[in-house]
C-alpha cells in the first residue's frame, strides 16, 4: 500500500496580462491555491483549486480553501493508501461539507499521483482520451469594444482563438448588447460568439437582452441570471433559440440533476473545481449526456496545472458540443509549469504525460508563492 505521507498547499498570486471585467470585479490578479501530495514510496501528486475574484463569484476564497485543506481534509487522509482515490473522496464528502474547490485540489493531486505510479495519463483512469486536442475559446473582457474586436482580429489572425466569449452583465442591458453586436458584426462567420454574465440579469433584463443577443447573431448565453432563480432559468431556456448555459447553477451532479429535471438549460458548463474534482464532474457530464444537453469545458481561470487535470477529463469525453475555455494560463502573465499547456490552431493539446501531465516549474512558484507553504505530515508509524 502506498501511503499518502505528506499534504502541502501553497497560495500563489499571479499578475494577469490585462484587467480582466466581470459583472462583479474586475481582475488584475489570479491567486491558486496548490496542493502537492508526497507518498511513502517517493511518489508525488499534485492538484490546484482555483475560484475567480477571491468571494466576489462564490463562497469560496483562496485562503479558505487553503484553511479547508490543512484543517479537516489533509488530516484525515494522512496514513491512507493513497491508490485509494474514490474511497478518499467518499471519506472527504462524509466530513467536509461543500468547499468543493478545496476538494478538488486534493483529489486532482491523488489523481495525478496515481497515474504517474501507474506510468498513465489521468485519463486512461477514466476510460481512456478520445481527443488529443479541443477546441478553446478566448475571453474579451476589457469592456471596451474597439479594444476587443482589435484583441479577436488578432487572435483569428494568429489562428489562436476563433471562439470568443464575451464577459457582461456589468452595463445596463441594451449598451451590453449594443458592444457584443458590434463585435460580431466585426468578426463575422469567422468566429463563434457567445456571452458570460455571470448571473447579474434580473428576469426583465434578461428577456431583453436574450432577444437582442440572438438578432445581433451571439449563439449563447452563460448563466444569465442567479442560480436560485431555475423557474427564470427554465423560461428562458424555453423561449429563445439561443443556447442558455447554466454555470454557476452546477455544483456538482445533485445541481446537474436538478437543472435537467427543471429544463432549465441548453448547455452545461464542466468545471471541475466547482464540481469537487475530477470524478465528481465525470458525474456531472453523464447527467448532461444522459438529458441530450450540449456540453461545455468551462474554467475558473486556472494555471496551466488546473487547465491540464480539465483536459484529461474532458478528452475522454465523446462530444463536447461547444468546445472549451481553457485559456486560463494564457491570461497570466507567467506560466508556472516547466512545459506549458500548447495551444495551437484554435485548439489546446491535450497532455499525454503521466498523471495530469503537468510538471511545476520550481523558480516560478517560489517568486509567486505568497507567505510560506503549510506542510501536514503523517505521524510516525501510521
Amino acid at each position: 500500500m502506498t501511503k499518502i505521507d505528506q499534504i502541502e498547499s501553497i497560495i500563489l498570486d499571479i499578475p494577469t496580462i490585462r484587467g480582466h471585467v466581470l459583472s462583479m470585479t474586475t481582475m488584475q490578479t489570479q491567486t491558486a491555491v496548490l496542493v502537492r501530495i508526497r507518498f511513502a514510496d517517493g511518489s508525488e501528486g499534485i492538484g490546484e483549486g482555483t475560484t475567480i475574484g477571491g468571494l466576489s463569484y462564490g463562497a469560496e476564497s483562496p485562503e479558505g480553501i487553503q484553511s479547508a485543506i490543512d484543517t479537516y481534509i489533509a488530516p484525515v487522509l494522512l496514513g491512507r493508501s493513497g491508490d485509494d482515490v474514490n474511497g478518499a473522496i467518499q471519506l472527504i464528502d462524509r466530513l467536509v461539507k461543500g468547499n468543493r474547490i478545496a476538494k478538488a485540489a486534493v483529489e486532482i493531486a491523488l489523481w495525478d499521483g496515481l497515474g504517474k505510479r501507474l506510468g498513465v495519463p489521468v485519463s486512461r483512469l477514466f476510460g481512456g482520451a478520445v481527443h488529443d486536442r479541443l477546441p478553446v475559446a478566448w475571453t474579451l473582457a476589457s469592456g471596451n469594444s474597439g479594444t476587443d474586436i482589435a484583441e479577436a482580429q488578432e487572435m483569428l489572425s494568429t489562428r489562436r482563438h476563433n471562439i470568443f466569449k464575451l464577459k457582461i452583465g456589468k452595463r445596463p442591458v441594451r449598451e451590453d448588447v449594443a458592444h457584443v453586436a458590434r463585435i460580431k458584426a466585426a468578426v463575422g462567420d469567422a468566429a463563434s460568439v457567445r456571452v458570460d454574465v455571470n448571473a447579474a440579469w434580473s428576469l426583465q433584463d434578461a428577456r431583453w437582452g436574450l432577444k437582442g443577443l440572438q438578432d445581433a447573431g451571439c449563439e449563447l448565453v452563460e448563466q444569465p441570471v442567479q442560480p436560485r432563480y431555475r423557474k427564470a432559468m427554465a423560461e428562458l431556456t424555453s423561449g429563445y433559440e439561443i443556447a442558455v448555459m447554466a454555470d454557476e447553477a452546477l455544483n456538482g451532479p445533485e445541481d446537474a440533476l436538478a437543472v435537467a429535471a427543471a429544463k432549465a438549460a441548453d448547455v452545461f458548463a464542466i468545471k471541475v473545481a466547482q464540481s469537487g474534482g475530477l470524478k465528481r464532474a465525470s458525474e456531472v457530464i453523464a447527467v448532461g449526456q444522459a438529458a441530450g444537453l450540449g456540453l461545455y469545458g468551462g474554467t475558473m481561470l486556472e494555471t496551466g496545472l488546473g487547465t491540464a487535470a480539465a483536459l484529461q477529463l474532458c478528452a475522454t469525453v465523446e462530444t463536447l458540443q461547444w468546445g472549451t475555455e481553457f485559456f486560463g494560463p494564457l491570461l497570466l502573465t507567467e506560466d508556472i509549469l516547466a512545459e506549458p499547456v500548447r495551444y495551437r490552431d484554435f485548439c489546446v493539446e491535450v497532455p499525454k504525460k503521466p498523471g495530469i501531465g503537468a510538471v511545476l516549474d520550481p523558480d516560478k512558484i517560489a517568486f509567486f508563492r505568497r507567505g510560506s507553504s503549510r506542510v501536514m505530515k503523517a505521524a510516525a508509524g501510521v
